[in-house]
């Protein structure tokens, strides 16, 4: 039986690798990753990789062993992820894994907007296949943020359609942390999370944030939801994704990414990151 990470070289996928081996010999953890170049650290660290791909179901029948605890991540092509996740829970049905945690979105089923899609179905196709689940709806990633704060300082201002709808954000190694608590422990089987921050925050609350943490002046500037999506294709983003960013911004409205139920904090055993140190990490890189 092995501890198994699909998508391990992802931006998630590592870090739940990494809380893994905080507590878990590197012989009982397997990756499971497309480009075996990629995950050559891991393979010295003693991590066992087993190359698969989502897009390639023959590849995945060696992927996943009986009793194997298997966390599937998401894949991140939006509008083929019905037929990539489709691959994984069957090639995980027919080795007979113990545990398949998957990475969904806050909400699940009650989850209305275009993002949550494929989520719902997913969730559906494991419930069906009658495989030992366990939901990991996780919330917004304050890095989801963060990753635009360069245009954010340059213009001093926090532009979306959101109104003063708010956002439980916590960070990526949160979510890492807590996928690696319900892969290692027990009680976890058949039961969903519903993981978020501590705190929710609006869209001017965490421009407030950025411009504590910056010393600069920084602004929310609230916008209808077709001058939002005019903005994000004029930056440059094609125009389906912008829509699925806007129709975001509409369910952030209506509070569908404000829950805050504890559930992450309690699996990791601490408090969420707070949005400040995150936002603070961002400006370090810069």
């Amino acid at each position: 039986m092995s501890i198994v990470v699909t998508g391990a070289t992802g931006a998630l996928g590592r870090l739940v690798v990494e809380h893994l081996l905080t507590t878990t010999p590197a012989s009982e953890v397997a990756a499971v990753v497309r480009d075996k170049e990629k995950a050559a650290g891991l393979a010295a660290r003693g991590v066992e990789l087993r190359i698969a791909d989502y897009d390639r179901p023959e590849t995945l029948a060696d992927a996943f062993h009986a009793g194997d605890r298997v966390l599937l991540i998401s894949g991140n092509q939006v509008g083929s992820r019905v037929a990539q996740h489709t691959a994984v829970i069957d090639a995980a049905k027919a080795a007979g894994v113990a545990q398949l945690a998957y990475t969904g979105i806050l909400g699940g089923p009650e989850a209305d907007f275009t993002l949550a899609d494929e989520h719902r179905v997913t969730e559906q196709l494991i419930l069906d296949s009658g495989l030992p689940y366990t939901f990991l709806r996780n919330g917004w990633y304050t890095e989801n943020q963060t990753e635009n704060l360069a245009p954010v300082l340059a213009h001093g201002a926090v532009v979306g359609s959101a109104g003063e709808g708010r956002i439980a954000y916590a960070s990526r190694d949160d979510y890492a942390a807590a996928a690696a608590a319900v892969l290692t422990g027990e009680g976890h089987l058949n039961r969903a999370y519903e993981l978020s921050g501590d705190t929710a925050l609006s869209y001017a609350d965490y421009a407030a944030v950025v411009a504590k943490v910056t010393g600069k002046e920084i602004v929310h500037n609230d916008v209808p939801a077709a001058v939002h999506q005019e903005i994000l294709t004029g930056a440059g983003l094609p125009e389906g994704f912008a829509a699925i960013l806007v129709d975001v911004d509409q369910a952030v409205r209506r509070g569908k990414l404000a829950d805050t139920s504890g559930d992450l904090a309690r699996l990791i055993g601490r408090p969420t990151t707070p949005v400040a140190d995150t936002v603070a990490a961002a400006v370090a890189a810069l």
